[in-house]
């Protein structure tokens, strides 16, 4: 009797050592998540320089057949002297029309106004240049890598069954693994305590 009560204890704390588990690898999960959103929210917000690195997903075809619909760019911050004509960058449109927009395209022509570089920048699959320059406090970096179709992903996340199956599904794995693991423990020390009692019996 006292041999089951400790099997069923030591049952009782695995599965609670299990549920914490998941519950720590949600909270890990939804933090991260909550953190890219806040620094996302202050870029945006101009209250701090952007990152070493961004990704940013495409959703125009202004740069086929370079960079496509859904492709995602890795952007890296750079110096005012490192912009070249021919570099793809990302930068925050001030034209009325895309206000706030990020435009990913490519540095056509440099030139020179009251003393200060301003950026020529035209989709490669676009006609005519875009219609505002633009000046280096708007530029978020240039293109490091381009990551295809890789913003099918982030849009899918965007769904709340999304992320619900992101987070879920893992967590479930991992509480179904361990479950399996114990009952595979459990049947281990059943066979083992069997053994124990032929033992002594004899």
């Amino acid at each position: 009797m006292a041999s089951i009560l400790k099997d069923i204890k030591w049952m009782i704390n695995y599965m609670l050592s299990i549920v914490m588990y998941a519950i720590i690898v949600i909270l890990i999960l939804v933090g991260i998540i909550l953190a890219a959103y806040f620094i996302d929210f202050k870029i945006r917000d101009s209250r701090i320089e952007a990152p070493l690195y961004s990704a940013y997903v495409i959703i125009s075809g202004s740069m086929e057949p370079i960079i496509k619909v859904k492709d995602a760019v890795i952007v890296r911050r750079c110096e005012e002297k490192d912009i070249q004509v021919g570099d793809v960058v990302t930068y925050r449109s001030l034209d009325e029309a895309f206000y706030g927009i990020l435009i990913t395209h490519r540095v056509v022509n440099i030139e020179e106004e009251n003393g200060e570089k301003i950026y020529i920048t035209k989709g490669d699959n676009n006609e005519t240049i875009d219609r505002s320059p633009i000046k280096f406090n708007q530029i978020q970096g240039k293109v490091a890598m381009r990551i295809p179709k890789i913003g099918y992903l982030k849009y899918f996340l965007t769904y709340n069954y999304g992320w619900i199956i992101a987070v879920v599904i893992p967590s479930l794995g991992i509480v179904i693994y361990d479950i399996m693991k114990l009952f595979k423990n459990i049947k281990k020390n059943g066979e083992q305590a069997k053994k124990n009692n032929v033992r002594v019996g004899i």
